[in-house]
């Protein structure tokens, strides 16, 4: 085949790939992330002012992180997935080195947690890019098993998420640890784990969550986190204090909301942390009922999204890629709102393209890169004699 054919299939592909990219997708992700940026604009604003600080200071801060994300998302999809065999267990290792680093003397305690680099005025969190790690590994071990998984490969598979699990449990971030293992629970059900298995390992995850709480590697407050949506009431001056601000804001909201900033509770800070963890709370009373379920239909069209590309993937690896991102922002998004309502409890995960977060806005906006990137190129026909002139597996 000549030089000008090849370059001439490249060029149809590439025109029938963008056909077949996922518009609406895309869309959806950056109007909730430019919404999560106009809520933490108004959740911080009325604070600064009182410390003397410039208004948009936080504004300004995950307006940066958003466009970067978006550009790392948009790089992501430049890349054919299937090439990622040739980087994944590189990204897993540099993961699980800046996990390890975190635990030394240049990591930065704060909170009773050890979780961040501090990096000038930035701050980088390498437990956020733990589930791209594990979502990329976890995939790439299991993509050539086409039948029920062997005890020998989910040997292998538990021990290579288990290294970034124990490392963000040493942090420690119970909440981060809960997702891995969500993430991985639903790469081995798309890998066809037997259902014998699958009951093993929930119960080892419950007794592993047993002896974390009785070893005492958990603080005090941070249990009390964990159980204060049990009886809110009775922790109300200490822990449960969060928990019963997030309710109030939310149900100020009534209907249609209070209008933008115009909270009470927004705008006098009564809401602790209201940018990161219960940014939710924002958007309940500025937005109202309306508002907020508008957000999570948003979300909810995001994940069906997702869903879609699990659905259609022509190979293994595609599929699991994209089941590991599906499980990685549905829980992520019914953990984090539901918490700030009372119904699960509150761990600190952040809700996807809306908290105020830097790390965990490249994590999300790269996890839907893979996605659009896995969709678009299995929504194409590639004849059989072009694939190894065009690179393709």
């Amino acid at each position: 085949m000549t030089t000008f054919s090849v370059v001439s299939d490249r060029r149809r592909i590439a025109k029938e790939s963008l056909l077949h990219f996922d518009y609406s997708l895309l869309i959806a992700t950056v109007m909730v992330a430019f919404l999560g940026v106009l809520m933490v604009y108004t959740a911080t604003r009325e604070k600064l002012v009182l410390a003397g600080l410039s208004p948009k200071y936080y504004l300004e801060r995950q307006g940066i992180w958003v466009l970067l994300g978006i550009a790392a998302m948009l790089a992501t999809v430049m890349i054919d997935y299937r090439h990622i065999k040739a980087l994944g267990y590189v990204i897993y290792g540099g993961v699980v080195m800046g996990l390890l680093g975190v635990l030394t003397p240049i990591g930065k305690r704060a909170l009773g947690a050890q979780r961040w680099f501090q990096l000038g005025p930035l701050q980088l969190q390498p437990s956020e890019f733990a589930s791209l790690a594990i979502i990329i590994a976890v995939a790439i071990f299991l993509a050539r098993e086409s039948g029920p998984l062997p005890v020998k490969r989910l040997v292998g598979v538990l021990a290579l998420a288990g290294v970034p699990m124990l490392l963000v449990v040493k942090q420690p971030d119970i909440g981060t640890a809960i997702i891995l293992g969500v993430v991985l629970l639903a790469e081995l059900v798309m890998a066809r784990i037997r259902m014998l298995h699958l009951v093993g390992l929930l119960l080892a995850g419950a007794l592993g969550i047993y002896v974390v709480i009785h070893l005492g590697i958990l603080q005090s407050y941070q249990l009390k986190r964990l159980t204060s949506f049990v009886n809110p009431a009775g922790t109300y001056s200490n822990t449960g204090y969060n928990l019963a601000q997030s309710k109030i804001a939310i149900g100020a909201g009534g209907v249609f909301g209070k209008g933008l900033f115009h909270g009470t509770q927004t705008n006098l800070a009564y809401v602790p942390e209201q940018q990161t963890d219960f940014i939710f709370t924002a958007v309940g009373e500025q937005l109202g009922f309306v508002g907020a379920g508008l957000l999570l239909a948003a979300f909810g069209f995001i994940c069906w999204r997702v869903w879609r590309v699990v659905a259609v993937a022509r190979d293994q690896l595609g599929r699991l890629l994209a089941a590991g991102v599906l499980a990685l922002l549905a829980f992520s998004i019914f953990q984090n709102a539901a918490m700030t309502m009372g119904i699960m409890p509150i761990t600190g995960i952040p809700l996807p393209f809306m908290s105020y977060g830097g790390s965990a806005a490249l994590s999300f906006f790269t996890a839907i890169g893979i996605v659009l990137g896995i969709g678009m190129r299995n929504s194409r026909y590639i004849p059989e004699d072009r694939r190894d002139f065009l690179g393709q597996s």
